[in-house]
């Protein structure tokens, strides 16, 4: 039987991408170019890159990764913008403490998905294949992650956005879905579940947080 746990391991690296999960808009228009963008495939290659390669370290205690990886989340992805978008149309109604504790539960949440499966990474290597410049600043960028327990590679596509030297993740495509709207439908869904209750998303971020990995 084949082992599912890398295919999961991935699409978790996608979702959280690491919090690598921000979105401007639902919308998905169709591209309209094929220009490549240098630039924006060499941010992704060595900020994406760069995070797998943390929680395969052998040579750094659990602690370290954990403070390393923190900081290559933030050079990979603009988290405050993250933290707002999957709030929906609640980001407009919660209070300034509310979106606070959010963004700190949101956060710990997201890291605790990878922070919990440390060991099961093996030296996985992502490899740019293409991209394509939606408009300038926008940038879709194609890429396989291999190598490790995957037995096929595995696509993965990141939109970022900024220019020249600086970009930041602000979705990720996995098995077809863009998944900061898939996070967004999830947390608002909650949300509506408890008539409005932001307070219920965020005690159920840090209750997930606590959890250990399941296997």
């Amino acid at each position: 039987m084949t082992d599912a746990r890398p295919t999961r391991r991935f699409a978790q690296l996608a979702l959280v991408a690491l919090i690598g999960l921000g979105a401007l808009s639902q919308a998905r228009p169709a591209l309209a170019q094929a220009a490549r963008d240098p630039q924006a495939e060499q941010f992704v290659q060595s900020r994406a890159q760069r995070v797998i390669t943390v929680l395969a370290d052998k040579n750094q205690s659990i602690a370290q990764k954990k403070a390393t990886f923190h900081q290559a989340i933030d050079q990979l992805a603009d988290v405050p913008k993250i933290t707002n978008f999957v709030l929906g149309k609640y980001a407009r109604t919660v209070t300034p403490d509310q979106r606070q504790r959010f963004a700190a539960a949101f956060r710990v949440y997201a890291e605790s998905v990878y922070q919990n499966r440390i060991s099961d990474y093996h030296g996985e290597v992502l490899k740019v294949t293409g991209s394509t410049v939606r408009k300038p600043g926008d940038v879709i960028v194609n890429t396989t992650i291999s190598g490790g327990q995957i037995g096929q590679p595995l696509p993965v596509a990141w939109r970022v956005l900024g220019g020249g030297t600086s970009w930041k993740v602000v979705d990720v495509q996995f098995k077809g879905v863009w998944l900061a709207i898939t996070q967004q439908q999830d947390f608002v869904s909650t949300i509506d579940n408890a008539g409005g209750n932001i307070d219920v998303l965020i005690s159920q971020l840090q209750r997930d947080a606590q959890r250990p990995a399941s296997r």
